[in-house]
């Protein structure tokens, strides 16, 4: 495999056909920082988290207007009209679960307005959103970029499987990650944590301290139960930052949670401490709750942090942005995502020390990553996701616009639909994950309708340019004993070649 190839494959997005293979690899990498757009047209025209959380404010306006009806006091539901998981009304989501017993009219009312508005969500906001990232990849001239902006996106999963997340999972790639791909990790990290999408998905936005001034006068009603919430916290420690097993203790998850109470999301937020974070704002606005934040300094993993509302987790969060172990976690995947599904040892140390020389830097470590030679093993060192052989695929036969719904169709059927890990992990990095024989055949059968509506396009011109230098005289051979321009095309899309980078 050339150096030429590894640049367009490995760290790029895959080739365009009609566009000149780079001369000078290591230079057109770098050269795509100066290059990149956060926010082409493609994006700026795309769902935002402003547009969907008015949405989703009046979504939840009609539910409380509906269980008010229903005889339920305000802010709170009947357990039989709770929100449900509800169809996203897009190829391949999951359709709303059928009740069990007949229901009140009232309560058929609130599942006829969840599934409108899953369904609104489901086809404008979160395909919407999943052709305009398509897109972006497609026609980008920085796929370099776009590649880390996918990687962080991962690495800051979401998923959409959540009602209130269904709309936001893309707007918080765009306007979280897409800004500070190639700014510092903490302003990143900041962003990440404050959008609706992480605060909803992880149940922030629910989070009440005991001790906290609104938790102190539900616990003297004596009827209700409030809670602190530790899913962000941990994510942030074990996902986001350090990574597991780095010498926090459940103790500093628990302290660590207590300083984030009060970071909520204005608007849309459910429980009782809705009302304290919907009066500043505007819906899906990051704002900060003092009557739901546990007073007191916090001790987190042996430093004190004094008791200052919104600053005391930020505190933290600074502090665990450029920590030795946050370092060395992120120069693993990185790592893994460039050099192969073991990390080798030696590029793990140099990217963390450009991580913690520079502060973490970004651009820094990028840098460093280039130039590992261990990334420029002349091998395949991964196998693609179905989001990179797709994408690939589709750069290869100049395709300049993605269909929506199709791409929501075509991911889910290939086991990688956009923004949908399920867990807050992400999607595995590693070929064990994609390499099945029926996740392969699937790639298969998808290769041959990109190649039915592909007019007669030659796939032996079209290899070289493709997977310059990389191109196999077994694969060389197989393309000119094909009976057809389509066959041709399509053995292609799933040569070994073309499956791995």
């Amino acid at each position: 495999m050339s150096k030429a190839s590894i640049a367009l494959n490995r760290f790029g997005l895959g080739a365009r056909a009609d566009q000149p293979v780079p001369s000078d690899p290591v230079g057109w990498l770098t050269g795509q920082f100066a290059k990149y757009d956060p926010k082409p047209d493609v994006i700026a025209n795309a769902p935002t988290s402003a547009g969907v959380s008015a949405e989703l404010a009046d979504y939840f306006r009609q539910q409380r207007a509906l269980r008010a009806q229903a005889g339920g006091r305000p802010g709170q539901a009947p357990a039989a009209m709770a929100p449900r998981p509800t169809e996203l009304a897009a190829p391949g989501m999951q359709p709303v679960p059928a009740m069990t017993a007949p229901a009140a009219p009232e309560q058929n009312d609130a599942i006829k307005v969840a599934r409108q508005f899953a369904q609104r969500s489901g086809r404008g906001d979160y395909a919407g959103a999943v052709g305009a990232r398509a897109t972006s990849a497609l026609i980008t001239d920085t796929p370099f970029v776009e590649r880390l902006v996918h990687f962080w996106a991962n690495h800051f999963a979401v998923s959409a499987d959540k009602l209130q997340v269904i709309g936001l999972s893309g707007t918080m790639e765009f306007e979280a990650i897409r800004p500070h791909v190639l700014g510092r990790f903490r302003d990143m990290l900041t962003a990440v944590e404050q959008h609706p999408a992480m605060l909803l998905y992880l149940d922030q936005a629910v989070s009440v301290a005991p001790n906290s001034p609104l938790g102190s006068r539900i616990a003297l009603r004596g009827n209700r139960k409030v809670g602190l919430n530790e899913n962000l916290a941990r994510e942030i420690l074990e996902l986001h930052t350090l990574g597991v097993r780095t010498g926090y203790s459940q103790a500093d998850v628990t302290e660590f949670a207590r300083a984030m109470t009060g970071w909520t999301v204005a608007g849309i937020g459910q429980g009782p401490g809705a009302r304290a974070a919907g009066t500043d704002g505007l819906p899906g606005d990051f704002v900060f709750a003092a009557p739901l934040h546990e007073p007191g300094d916090r001790m987190v993993m042996g430093k004190r942090y004094p008791a200052g509302g919104v600053e005391q987790a930020q505190a933290v969060l600074n502090d665990v942005a450029i920590a030795p172990a946050t370092a060395t976690h992120i120069a693993t995947k990185l790592a893994r995502h460039f050099a192969g599904d073991t990390p080798p040892p030696a590029m793990v140390a140099r990217l963390q020390a450009a991580f913690l020389s520079s502060g973490g830097d970004l651009p820094t470590v990028y840098r460093a990553l280039i130039a590992s030679p261990e990334a420029w093993v002349e091998q395949p060192v991964k196998f693609k996701t179905p989001w990179e052989w797709t994408i690939s695929a589709m750069r290869g036969l100049n395709v300049k616009t993605a269909d929506p719904l199709v791409m929501v169709g075509l991911l889910t059927q290939l086991g990688q639909p956009v923004w949908r890990p399920g867990q807050p992990v992400g999607y595995d990095d590693i070929a064990a994950s994609w390499a099945g024989p029926d996740a392969v055949l699937r790639r298969v059968e998808a290769a041959e309708r990109f190649a039915s509506r592909a007019a007669n396009v030659d796939a032996r011109a079209l290899a070289p340019k493709l997977l310059p230098g990389a191109v196999s005289p077994a694969t060389t051979t197989a393309l000119a004993n094909c009976e057809s321009p389509a066959q041709g095309l399509a053995l292609l899309l799933v040569a070994p070649e073309f499956l791995r980078r």
